[in-house]
């Protein structure tokens, strides 16, 4: 089959160029499988695509090239897809109209609430239309998620990355279309897994609100004077940067508090640590976790909305702390963790069993259902056949 991923930019290391990248080159060992980015800022994209994937893009632009084309006069022009969608402009919906017009896929995945608009008004019969949730219903303003959900209704199945998300779309949406559960695909690193003995507490992740690493740092300064051995290391870029450097100095911990920017490959910076921390309010999945858990590191999180607790079993393959319990609940979990070598040991054991479950090729490759890289496809069987004519959606009523 000719599968085709529409994502916005697959030249960074963000959670849904990892998520994507990971699916695709699982499915390019049976199919083939094209990454088409929206945009194509730099020249050769910062994470590894398997074999057979085939990363192509829209618009170019790299302005050192004789090809950029971010001076169009299109540029200037709104998009007429949903009035939240400011990363687009009339340039971006031409190029992206036209290649769902013109393409010859079997299936496209398209990989957030604007892509997935293009896909449902824009998208033909010919082809099978899935939409991706890469973060949560709950992350939506309203106007988004009124937006996003009556493009759902005329799609052919919509995927979430956690069963609670999927169940609160089901309530939202409950005639509107196939709407499924599937986790995104982690595969195993090939680095040595991590012996827990580093004295290193390892996050990663986008710095911004959201991710509470300001919450992080606060419960490490409360307990660091009890583990005078132990840093922490936080991975990661974003509009955050320069408040949680300031944090970070203000506590005088600037020795022991280390931001070590964007890294890719993660894998073998989680390798170096004895903890992984995660101490976010919202969590659409926590692919994070999950990297961890396959390098043997054990995860400390706040058991926050929607995925570490569907990853996480608390005391046996990792810790969750009440996400209304704060820092002051917090920082005593993190601090147990760091003290008990034989509870860090027993749960990094479990937790690289735990990580395996996420593998992008199950065992029994032929029965599609059974492996998270292949359930996208078995939707072949559990939606109605392509529509016999393209028809619009209507443009959504007003919120």
């Amino acid at each position: 089959m000719k599968i085709a991923f529409l994502i916005n930019n697959a030249y960074g290391i963000g959670g849904t160029i990892r998520a994507t990248a990971n699916l695709a080159s699982a499915l390019a060992r049976r199919h083939s499988v094209q990454i088409v980015s929206v945009q194509r800022p730099i020249d050769t994209p910062q994470l590894t695509y398997g074999p057979g994937v085939k990363v192509t893009s829209l618009i170019d632009m790299r302005k050192d090239t004789g090809g950029y084309e971010g001076d169009d006069p299109l540029t200037h022009e709104p998009c007429t897809m949903f009035r939240y969608s400011r990363p687009y402009n009339r340039l971006h919906e031409q190029r992206i109209v036209d290649w769902l017009t013109r393409t010859d896929a079997d299936v496209v995945i398209a990989t957030r609430p604007d892509l997935n608009g293009f896909l449902a008004r824009d998208g033909l019969p010919r082809y099978l239309r899935i939409g991706q949730e890469h973060l949560s219903l709950d992350a939506y303003s309203d106007e988004m998620a009124h937006n996003q959900n009556h493009a759902i209704a005329a799609l052919d199945a919509y995927v979430t990355v956690s069963e609670a998300d999927a169940r609160q779309y089901r309530d939202a949406l409950p005639e509107a279309t196939t709407i499924v559960c599937i986790p995104n695909s982690v595969p195993a690193p090939a680095v040595e897994p991590s012996n827990r003995r580093t004295r290193t507490i390892v996050a990663a992740g986008r710095l911004i609100p959201i991710k509470r690493y300001d919450r992080l740092i606060d419960a490490f300064a409360r307990i660091c004077d009890d583990h005078p051995t132990w840093t922490l290391r936080l991975y990661g870029r974003g509009p955050q940067k320069q408040a949680l450097r300031d944090q970070i100095d203000r506590l005088g911990l600037y020795d022991r508090i280390r931001l070590m920017g964007a890294v890719a490959p993660i894998e073998t910076e989680w390798a170096k640590g004895a903890i992984a921390a995660v101490s976010s309010d919202m969590e659409s999945f926590g692919m994070t976790i999950v990297e961890a858990m396959h390098c043997g590191v054990p995860v400390l999180a706040t058991d926050c909305p929607h995925g570490p607790a569907e990853i996480i079993d608390h005391n046996v393959n990792g810790l969750l702390v009440p996400l209304d319990a704060g820092t002051e609940g917090y920082a005593p979990a993190l601090s147990t963790l760091m003290s008990d070598q034989e509870l860090r040991d027993r749960l990094g054991t479990t937790a690289r069993h735990t990580a395996a479950a996420y593998a992008p090729i199950g065992p029994h490759l032929p029965a599609l259902p059974a492996a998270g890289a292949h359930r996208h496809l078995s939707t072949r069987t559990s939606v109605a056949d392509p529509r016999p004519a393209h028809q619009e959606p209507a443009p959504p009523p007003p919120p």
